[in-house]
């Protein structure tokens, strides 16, 4: 049984990984194209601030390599205005211009409000009825706390099974929790602190809703602090991917420097060569680098 894992990052231009991530010298306009040779998907997080032309989206079909996956996140405009059935056919109309991204296309996840409660169960439900599922798979993304309370998780966990709708797995323990587990040699100052945006502090139920997965790690900035996290991850993570699931892991991290080293920390803790679904050589390890990168096919 063939299984794929996809990891990366929620964004691919971001300028300081240039001389890291990214060679020194590196110009704006390669940057999607050296991301595509160090991880094997992105968070389109830049389609839920604006909407991209045609034009962009040809682009970006033209320089993502051969199993990659873009995983697009509906635009705010349609997700943050309260019901989500009035804007159904723009998100169809959406979904329309991404086209050209083909099979490089991976999951679309709608990522909705703090005040998108279960009282909305029904809207979400007429949506996700209406999504083509036939031309993009669909994940959902909860906030509102009680939607993690029962009897509502029971209630969108079974909705979401009955029509192959994969949760948004968001793990922001690392940040909150993470934070307590200090050490003499780390600063203790919240990791969130010049973040523009915090990520909400949500419970995490790890359950598997559709054929896929979707997990957005929020890591802390140091390394050490996010191991007992890594090794709770990587036996859940092996068994989804061998009971046959798509796993798309995306690290975030508050220093948005140190997404690309969670990534491949994680990756590289659970992945063997000897197992049955197909891993990455693409992506390097944070502590060796092969001689001649290969490319990361699917």
């Amino acid at each position: 049984m063939t299984s794929s894992y996809y990891t990366g990052c929620a964004v691919w231009a971001y300028k300081d990984w240039v001389g890291q991530f990214y060679p020194k010298g590196s110009k704006a306009g390669d940057f999607l194209r050296l991301y595509g040779e160090r991880m094997t998907a992105v968070e389109g997080n830049t389609t839920f601030y604006s909407l991209p032309d045609s034009k962009t989206v040809q682009r970006w079909a033209d320089t993502m390599p051969q199993g990659f996956r873009f995983c697009p996140k509906l635009p705010r405009l349609f997700s943050h205005q309260g019901k989500l059935e009035p804007f159904v056919a723009e998100a169809h109309q959406f979904l329309h211009t991404l086209a050209p991204l083909s099979d490089r296309l991976g999951p679309l996840f709608v990522q909705l409000p703090p005040t998108y409660s279960p009282d909305y169960l029904a809207d979400l439900q007429v949506f996700l009825t209406q999504w083509p599922q036939q031309q993009c798979s669909i994940a959902v993304e909860v906030r509102h706390l009680d939607w993690f309370a029962q009897p509502h998780a029971t209630r969108l966990n079974q909705m979401l099974t009955d029509l192959g709708v994969g949760r948004v797995l968001l793990d922001t323990r690392p940040i909150y929790d993470g934070a307590d587990r200090d050490s003499a040699d780390r600063d203790s100052e919240d990791p969130q602190l010049q973040s523009e945006r915090k990520k909400p502090k949500v419970p995490l139920q790890p359950v598997v809703t559709a054929p896929f997965t979707m997990v957005r790690y929020i890591s802390h900035p140091t390394l050490s602090v996010n191991q007992p996290y890594f090794e709770e991850w990587t036996p859940r993570l092996r068994q989804w991917l061998t009971a046959g699931h798509q796993v798309y892991f995306f690290a975030h991290c508050p220093q948005e420097a140190q997404s690309p080293s969670m990534a491949r920390e994680v990756y590289h803790g659970f992945s063997r060569p000897e197992w049955p679904f197909q891993i990455y050589p693409g992506i390097e390890s944070t502590s060796s680098r092969p001689k001649k990168r290969q490319h990361p096919l699917n």
